[in-house]
């Protein structure tokens, strides 16, 4: 596999080989996982102040990595405003789904905010003239997305203005996700160490998380418990770790091949609920792994 660490020209990207596709795969797999671990971790810590915990370690670990490999986080090569737009973009998108899942269910909330690769490949018509997608490929998309709904049972009888209001907010943050992938890749920031475009989005969102949980009263009532915590940790982990491996893909690969990927991790969310939450498996969970396979499939098909 190519080294995602070596810099791109702007626009120019290699092929998804199969190297790659395995790594993204795991990542999505750690993603899924990372739901289940911010459910445990929710009785004893409130949602913002995990998020904020979770930007502010993974931020620590980052800034630990590039000490260590010597890398230099300069602001004199033109990616202080793109990296602070895309930390602000970063910021709202878990603001808004930190805060959306006060009015919505947990499952169409995950089914909402994958909409992200749809915005990416939209963005990518006008802005990354080499990565368009054809038709076959948007119908890859659509498979992708039937198979997350096929696999969270969306649509669901009941739904309310509230839950609407909860709807729009994920989408929103699908779109910001979405936003932050073009601006890494219409930018300086493509250029750039991975390390260094995770830090300034870890950066700017600390404070603006911290400062949703202010907003909205949280408090952490008593010393967290074990398991709490090792979620917790989990949660770091996992932002310090595959966040610049992913930002690293979406500077050298196709933006819209790679988002398409993230249709895997609702799934393996929805497994990992299956099998350490006692979630309930339907039969519909088989039908959507083969819809999403099946467009992945049609999405990475060369042109």
């Amino acid at each position: 596999m190519t080294d995602i660490a070596t810099p791109l020209p702007r626009h120019k990207t290699v092929p998804l080989d199969a190297g790659a596709s395995a790594f993204i795969l795991l990542m999505c797999l750690f993603w899924g996982l990372n739901q289940v671990a911010i459910k445990f971790s929710l009785p004893d810590i409130p949602a913002f102040v995990q998020a904020t915990v979770r930007s502010f370690g993974g931020l620590l670990i980052v800034l630990a990595w590039a000490r260590l490999r010597a890398i230099p986080f300069t602001w004199r090569d033109g990616t202080l405003v793109p990296g602070l737009v895309a930390g602000v973009l970063f910021g709202l998108e878990f603001v808004l789904i930190y805060r959306g899942l006060d009015f919505t269910a947990a499952s169409r909330a995950t089914l909402f905010i994958y909409t992200a690769p749809f915005f990416v490949a939209l963005g990518a018509r006008w802005l990354l003239p080499g990565d368009r997608l054809r038709l076959p490929h948007w119908l890859g998309l659509g498979l992708c997305f039937a198979g997350v709904a096929s696999a969270i049972g969306v649509p669901q009888p009941s739904v309310d203005a509230r839950m609407l209001i909860g709807d729009v907010m994920m989408i929103g943050a699908g779109a910001l996700w979405a936003a932050t992938t073009l601006v890494i890749k219409t930018t300086r920031l493509v250029s750039a160490r991975p390390e260094k475009t995770l830090a300034y989005q870890l950066l700017v969102s600390v404070p603006m998380l911290a400062l949703g949980s202010f907003a909205f009263g949280e408090h952490v009532p008593g010393a967290p418990g074990p398991v709490a915590l090792a979620w917790l940790i989990y949660q770091v982990l996992v932002v310090g770790f595959t966040f610049p491996m992913w930002f690293g893909f979406i500077q050298r690969y196709s933006a819209t091949r790679v988002s398409a990927f993230t249709f895997l991790t609702p799934l393996f969310g929805v497994a990992a609920g299956c099998l350490l939450l006692n979630e309930p498996f339907s039969p519909a969970f088989g039908v959507a792994v083969v819809l999403v396979i099946a467009g992945l499939v049609l999405v990475n098909r060369r042109a």
